[in-house]
Parts: structure tokens; C-alpha cells; sequence
């Protein structure tokens, strides 16, 4: 990658040994540091690290919050951004969803925590918009990979851990200490206590929770047609309303209002009027219809649909769902086994299968299931979403599972156009008419 901007008497920035040339610098990382003598044979005008970048460009002015957790990254992250917005400060936003600067969106989506460079890039568009936050996601690739070394994180959160990514970290030891690594040094942050997996340095070391003594803690909640709480925080207690459904949502809310404060210090009360504001993420809960009922969700691990169904487990339950390819194979039962639990009837599919034939995924799936008399194997995505909706009987919910706001399926190494959501309001219309 190579960034066009000028540093020293260099005219770009390139982490790309290839690209190097005396007219440029280039950024010497963790990652290419075995091609730094390929770049030297190229006479770069500099050789820099991340740190200098960041002190000559002076980003360490701008305060970055880091997020990472299997589930709730992006919603935590959308929340404190979208609060950060309506309490008036100027925030960006990067993660799964793309790049945000005050409200605009400046990139469409990418990796959920890109290369060091183009968040260097990003932290630079942030403060020319004189962003004071930059709020990000962090996955565990990302840690493990080093493309966050150097970032000044003012506040990182954890949200939970549960398994996935095993087919990269190989096992649940490996991912538990991959994202424990990333809260071992002294920096301000912010710790889901009810989840007992992760490691942390209890210095600076704020917690929230639910049912136990913590930092932040809603002492009273309802989860009746959004969500309503009570949170406390050093005897300062208040109401606050979000629209959201579902426990996993309340603790996104609480981890985000708590983020908020920690990085603000404005009062709990201004936070939670900010918070009714937040209308939560294309493709997390999103409800695309409502007669029928039809719910699409990116919940794509065991731990994620318990997630999702239980916060509908009041409703009869159509569940369409995959498993993606060329990922942890072991998580594949364990979500057969989560969407049977809830469940009235489940159409099993394809998701991503990318390499992999997506019969083979179906069958790993059905390894899970302690019965088979309410499954029904459909390898065409498209075709099982459409048999779901026309389906679905009165008061029955068709949940669409695992692929949330993507806008493809990606298969034999392309990816072909393909929306759930889209998918969805032509088999409701058509449903409809019929």
C-alpha cells in the first residue's frame, strides 16, 4: 500500500518493499520486516516506524478506543461513536462496516481492523476533520499479526470471547490468549467481568456487568420492546432507553455508555439521552419486514445465535442458517445445536462456502442436530430464505443468520452479488401478492 502524503522529504508512505523508491519512505512494521533489505537495495528516501508516523503527523492528539471481543465489536463500536456524535464531539469510526468521520461515511467496508498503513491514513483523514475520537474495531488476526503495534490507545474494551477464528488460532487456549494480550499492559481500560476467560493487568482497569459487582453495572432492566435499565457508576444512577432488542445488546449499550464516560466525563444522564439516538447496525437485528416477521443478523458462532434466538425465544422461530467456508469446522455442529434449541423449524444453507462444497459445510452442520424432523437442507441460499418467508405462518419469525449487511456470497474464490436483506423483501412481496 502506498499513502501519498508528504513526511520529511519524502512525497509518500509505502509498507510495500517493492514500491520503495527514493522518493518515498518506507514504513517498516513487524510484518514486512524481513523484506527491509529488498526495500534498502531501493534507496528510500526514509526508513520509519509506526511510532515516528504517529509523532510526526502528531496522532497521538487524537484519542483512540479499541474494541475487541468474538461478538459485539461492531456494535459497541457504532454505539460509542454514534453517542460521541450527539453529545457534539467530533469522532471517526473504522471497523467491519468501513470507514466514518463525523456522520460521513469516507470508506466502504473492509477488513475489520485493516493494515497498520491504512489506519495510519484513516487517523490522518480523522484529524484533518478535527476528529477528537477515533473509535476502532480490533480483531484477533489483528492482534495476533501485529497491525495495531504502536497505535496509542486511549481506552480498549473488551466485550466477550467465545469460540471462533480456531481454524487461524487453532484453539480456544491460543484465541483466549491472543485477545488477553491485548489488555496486559497499563493502559486505561474496560473489561466485561461476567466473562472469566479473559486476562487482564488490573491497573487503570475499569469492569462492567450485569449480575456482578463492577466499575458499571444496571442494577434493573427490561427487555420488553426495546431495552430499559438502570445503570450505576460511583453512585451516580439513570434510566436509559435504546431501541435494540435482546441481552447482548443490553451489555453492548452498557459497554459503550461506560466507554463514553470513561473518555469524556460527561454525566451518565447526558450519555443515556444520547443513547435513545442510537438506532443500532445495518445487519445486527435488522428487521427487514414486519408482516411476516423477518429478522437478518451477522450472527455467525454458536455463542452469537444463542444470542440472537434467545432475545426472540418468546416467538415461534424460523431460522435460516449456514456455516462459512474455509473456517473453524468444530463451530458447525455447535450452531445446529444452538439453532435447535430455539428453533420451530430450521432451513440449513450455504453461507460463504468459498473453497469448500457447500454440501460437505451442510453436513458438518447436521452432525449437531439431536433431531432432523423440523430440517430441511436447502443448498441454495436464495431459494432457502424464499421457502422460509412463504413458509412462515402467523406469528412466526424468519431469522436470517450468519451474513448480516453483506452484500455477496463468496464462492469458488469470487464474490457473487447477493444481499439477505434484499433477498428477503422480494420473497415477502412476492409472498404477499400470493
Amino acid at each position: 500500500m502506498k499513502l501519498k502524503i508528504p513526511f520529511k522529504s519524502a512525497s509518500f508512505i509505502t509498507d510495500n518493499s517493492k514500491e520503495c523508491s527514493e522518493s518515498g519512505a518506507f514504513l517498516l512494521t513487524k510484518q514486512n520486516r524481513k523484506f527491509l533489505e529488498e526495500a534498502k537495495s531501493k534507496s528510500p528516501a526514509f526508513i520509519v516506524t509506526v511510532k515516528e508516523v504517529i509523532e510526526f503527523f502528531e496522532l497521538d492528539k487524537i484519542k483512540i478506543v479499541g474494541i475487541t471481543g468474538t461478538n459485539g465489536k461492531t456494535t459497541t463500536a457504532a454505539a460509542i461513536y454514534s453517542i460521541l456524535l450527539d453529545l457534539g464531539y467530533k469522532a471517526a469510526l473504522q471497523g467491519t462496516r468501513g470507514f466514518f468521520a463525523n456522520d460521513e461515511r469516507i470508506e466502504e467496508k473492509s477488513l475489520t481492523t485493516p493494515p497498520i498503513l491504512a489506519t495510519l491514513k484513516n487517523l490522518l483523514e480523522a484529524k484533518k476533520r478535527g476528529c477528537e475520537y477515533f473509535i476502532m474495531e480490533v480483531s484477533s488476526h489483528a492482534i495476533s499479526q501485529n497491525r495495531i503495534e504502536a497505535l496509542p490507545f486511549f481506552l480498549k474494551v473488551f466485550t466477550n470471547i467465545s469460540q471462533d477464528h480456531l481454524d487461524y488460532h487453532k484453539t480456544m487456549e491460543n484465541y483466549i490468549e491472543v485477545k488477553s494480550s491485548f489488555f496486559s499492559d497499563d493502559s486505561l481500560k474496560l473489561i466485561n467481568r461476567e466473562d472469566k476467560n479473559i486476562k487482564y493487568s488490573l491497573k487503570n482497569c475499569y469492569t462492567y456487568a450485569l449480575n456482578e459487582a463492577a466499575s458499571f453495572i444496571v442494577t434493573a432492566y427490561s427487555l420488553r420492546e426495546g431495552i430499559k435499565g438502570i445503570v450505576t457508576h460511583l453512585g451516580e444512577s439513570v434510566e436509559f432507553y435504546s431501541s435494540l432488542y435482546g441481552l447482548f445488546n443490553l451489555y453492548n449499550i452498557l459497554a459503550a455508555m461506560a466507554s463514553v464516560k470513561l473518555i469524556t466525563k460527561n454525566s451518565l444522564k447526558e450519555i443515556a439521552k444520547a443513547v435513545e439516538s442510537f438506532g443500532g447496525v445495518s445487519g445486527r437485528m435488522e428487521v427487514v419486514s414486519d408482516k411476516p416477521l423477518v429478522i437478518v443478523d451477522f450472527a455467525h458462532t454458536p455463542d452469537g445465535m444463542e444470542k440472537v434466538l434467545s432475545a426472540l425465544s418468546d416467538r415461534e422461530l424460523i431460522v435460516v442458517f449456514g456455516a462459512g467456508g474455509d473456517r473453524d469446522r468444530k463451530k458447525r455442529p455447535l450452531m445446529a445445536k444452538a439453532a435447535q434449541k430455539y428453533a420451530k423449524k430450521i432451513y440449513v444453507t450455504s453461507d460463504n462456502p468459498r473453497s469448500e462444497e457447500p454440501l460437505k459445510i451442510i453436513e458438518d452442520i447436521a452432525m449437531g442436530f439431536d433431531r432432523t424432523d423440523n430440517v430441511l437442507a436447502v443448498l441454495d441460499r436464495k431459494k432457502a430464505i424464499q421457502m422460509a418467508i412463504r413458509d412462515a405462518k402467523e406469528d412466526e419469525v424468519v431469522v436470517i443468520l450468519g451474513k448480516g449487511d453483506e452484500e455477496y456470497q463468496e464462492i469458488g474464490g469470487e464474490k457473487i452479488p447477493f444481499d439477505d436483506r434484499k433477498i428477503a423483501k422480494e420473497a415477502v412481496l412476492s409472498f404477499c401478492k400470493n
